[in-house]
């Protein structure tokens, strides 16, 4: 009796491995966006810090989605015609 034959438990680690993703993302796009945008860390944002973290998360979130819609597509069609396309 094997961990895989259990599908609610792959299920299970399915998407506990997707927020974990997702937290490291979310880790990632702080830093990336601090180093970017905090030039003088003060006790609140001014208008230009806050637009400068709204586009950099922004422009994070659409990157990491199309990342990882071709890393699905990559999957799905290497399912399909696995050797065929040797990128």
């Amino acid at each position: 009796y094997g961990a895989t034959s259990d599908p609610q438990l792959q299920q299970f680690i399915e998407v506990e491995s997707q927020k974990q993703r997702f937290q490291q993302l979310v880790h990632q796009m702080t830093e990336v966006c601090w180093e970017k945008c905090m030039d003088k860390p003060g006790p609140k944002l001014d208008s230009r810090t806050e637009v400068c973290f709204v586009n950099c998360v922004e422009r994070f979130i659409d990157t990491s989605q199309f990342i990882l819609n071709r890393l699905e597509q990559t999957q799905r069609s290497r399912g399909s015609f696995s050797e065929s396309m040797s990128d």
